[in-house]
């Protein structure tokens, strides 16, 4: 029996290389519930990966495509949800989210970012001359969505993903009201 309840479904949100779904994976392991990634559902119900959606179709059908997915998620039995970085920049997803679920925004500094996705080439966004101003740019532009956040919890480059994932539990229980329960 797990030591934890979870009533309402976590979702992260936060930029790409804040560790969402590598966080949520533990996240959803510690507090014994189902881990999902928005991304991965995407892919899985479009047969494309995110990289060839965005190609063949562009940023606005994948963004719409989203938010479907996103709502079927988040109405679903309370789970850990890991979401693309510019999925809580629509309103119509802060409000799902904010309705059925909490958002909880990894909040990692610029540079932290930078150096987990500098090398990585399944980052659509990033495929630019210059991906560091790029990022940097992405960065300013989601801050004022990202605040909205129910939870926000300070990324730590020192600490492992588990030790994440307990600061995230913790936050969870005791300042995102009855989110998160520990079990006697």
């Amino acid at each position: 029996m797990s030591r934890y309840v979870l009533t309402k479904t976590v979702v992260l949100v936060g930029m790409m290389g804040a560790g969402k779904t590598a966080v949520g994976t533990a996240l959803a392991s510690l507090i014994e519930v189902p881990f999902l990634d928005s991304d991965k559902e995407i892919e899985d119900a479009a047969n494309f990966s995110v990289a060839e959606i965005f190609e063949s179709f562009g940023e606005e059908f994948f963004r719409q495509k989203e938010t479907l997915v996103l709502s079927r998620l988040v109405t679903g039995a309370p789970c850990v949800l890991s979401t693309g970085g510019g999925s809580f920049l629509r309103r119509e997803n802060r409000d799902l989210i904010r309705k059925h679920g909490i958002a909880v925004w990894l909040k990692a500094d610029p540079e932290l970012l930078w150096a987990r996705v500098r090398h990585k080439t399944t980052r659509p966004l990033l495929q630019v001359a210059d991906p560091y101003a790029k990022l940097m740019s992405l960065y300013q532009e989601r801050l004022p969505s990202y605040r909205q956040a129910g939870l926000t919890v300070d990324a730590d480059a020192n600490y492992s993903i588990q030790k994440m994932a307990e600061k995230v539990a913790d936050d969870l229980v005791n300042k995102a009201g009855h989110v998160l329960s520990e079990v006697s």
